[in-house]
């Protein structure tokens, strides 16, 4: 369960590892041309690299902050996103990418409905978030994992994963979400710039 691959993204104009596990979401349902979206449904973990259009208004040391409080605000979190970590990353932790790039990452924890359904079904989640910024070519970036710590009785997730406490992943034998995350970052690279329109 641990075994790990390289994945191409966006046709390979980006490509990074992680767990084999994790499938690719669009063979399932319709997912943005902006995002690649891979997911455990065992586990209602996830993975998330979304192109977006570069933030110049905000400062490079408050970018992960700033996008995670925007994806709490997208879904509908409320006031329950409680930031847990919150730094800058190196080039030791993306050594792909090149030491000219900022790259900043937030972890927290938020309460999340799935899809469509209300409050009483939310889940929550430990959700990592990196945020990688590419000022020359007009673009964040941003990578997202999802790692469920409640799962709601409500939550249509209760049906695959079950409800309560969401087992550990040392307990379940397979990578932790943590090193998940450090691993598609130690492991990005930008194959074709091309992708980004310029």
């Amino acid at each position: 369960m641990n075994d790990t691959s390289p994945r191409a993204l966006f046709n390979g104009a980006i490509s990074c590892s992680f767990p084999s596990r994790l499938q690719d979401v669009s063979s399932i349902r319709d997912v943005p041309d902006n995002q690649e979206i891979y997911a455990d449904p065992s586990r209602d973990e996830s993975i998330i690299v979304e192109i977006l259009e570069h933030e110049g208004s905000v400062a490079d040391a408050q970018s992960a902050v700033w996008f995670l409080q925007d994806l709490s605000h997208e879904q509908d979190a409320g006031q329950s996103l409680v930031l847990e970590d919150v730094k800058e990353l190196t080039l030791a932790d993306t050594p792909l990418l090149g030491s000219q790039y900022v790259v900043n990452a937030a972890v927290g924890r938020m309460a999340v409905s799935k899809g469509r359904q209300g409050a009483e079904a939310q889940n929550l989640l430990r959700v990592y978030l990196a945020n990688i910024r590419l000022p020359n070519v007009n673009t964040d970036i941003l990578v997202t994992v999802n790692e469920p710590l409640l799962i709601s009785e409500e939550s249509e997730s209760a049906k695959v994963v079950g409800a309560g406490v969401a087992v550990s992943a040392e307990a379940a034998g397979v990578m932790p979400a943590s090193e998940i995350f450090h691993l598609v970052l130690a492991t990005f690279k930008i194959n074709d710039w091309g992708l980004f329109g310029n």
